[in-house]
């Protein structure tokens, strides 16, 4: 027993490495953290094993190795996310969306990677959700979440995309924003949340539930990816309703409370220019966006 988890938290250590060479997230701070991390868990196991047997020891080796080779096999299969966006079965509409999202970066920030399990909360009329299917592929699963009482042009405009064969391996969820996923969709890989976690401010949505709620559907070590319309700073969240924005901190103390570790921030939608002090629905100028990375802890 003390072997075991030992060894599943090594395992834990490798696997938070492997994310990050392949996101591209690592930095200084990060690598030293895993390093203090990955030689204390390494004195134990070291410890576990002089308390075992040559087969504990040769079993450790074994595994060692097909994990690396798992981790350089994916690496070596990362999508070609710029190939995913220019794929020319995507709508005209799509593509003039792509001039004002710019996705490329995003996909490449998020780490999906083909036969995922994603959730995309707060979908609309699918653009991003699409995106995530046509990622994670025919081996993959994503579930575009839209309540069933709000915004009917965008429930329309999301149920003629599903209906799309680069949609086959969508599911369709009318579900409130506090209880996004039924019982039985659970152990998801990643949950994507793009420029709607400000409206659940205004909404009939108890906000501390529905981050519950995406922490319990997540997998241990899976992620939340949220962006969103930068606020000034220190705002309340009247804003959400008033100028369709967020106060960055707010937002990231919500979802820490239920647990979640921020864990990367994304500046490629950043605009410094932007005196936040006007609605993102017709602005008359660039709009700061920030992206958040959070993980549910191994």
């Amino acid at each position: 027993m003390v072997l075991d988890s030992c060894l599943c938290r090594v395992l834990g250590v490798l696997e938070r490495v492997e994310f990050g060479l392949l996101t591209g997230c690592l930095n200084l701070s990060m690598v030293i953290s895993f390093l203090v991390q990955g030689e204390n868990e390494m004195i134990e196991l070291s410890a576990a094993l002089s308390r075992g047997s040559v087969i504990g020891a040769a079993m450790v080796f074994a595994i060692g190795i097909n994990y690396f080779g798992t981790t350089y096999a994916t690496a070596q299969s990362t999508p070609d996310y710029a190939a995913v966006v220019a794929a020319s079965d995507r709508s005209d509409a799509d593509r003039v969306a792509d001039k004002r999202r710019d996705p490329v970066p995003f996909l490449a920030f998020t780490g999906l990677r083909p036969g995922m399990k994603v959730l995309d909360i707060g979908a609309g009329a699918g653009y991003s959700t699409e995106l995530v299917a046509r990622v994670v592929g025919p081996a993959g699963t994503v579930y575009g979440q839209n309540p069933a009482d709000n915004f009917e042009r965008a429930r329309n405009a999301f149920a003629a995309r599903a209906a799309t064969p680069a949609m086959k391996n969508s599911v369709t969820v009318l579900r409130p924003y506090d209880d996004p996923l039924p019982a039985d969709v659970h152990d998801l890989d990643m949950i994507t949340y793009l420029f709607f976690y400000h409206d659940t401010t205004y909404l009939n949505v108890d906000r501390a539930q529905m981050n519950r709620k995406l922490f319990a559907a997540l997998k241990p070590g899976g992620f939340l990816v949220i962006a969103d319309h930068s606020a000034k700073a220190g705002s309340d969240s009247s804003v959400g309703k008033t100028l369709h924005r967020i106060d960055e901190e707010m937002l990231r103390h919500e979802v820490e409370a239920a647990g979640f570790k921020l864990v990367a921030e994304g500046n490629f939608w950043r605009n410094p220019s932007d005196p936040r002090d006007y609605s993102t629905q017709r602005p008359p100028g660039p709009v700061d966006n920030f992206v958040l990375k959070f993980e549910k802890p191994l």
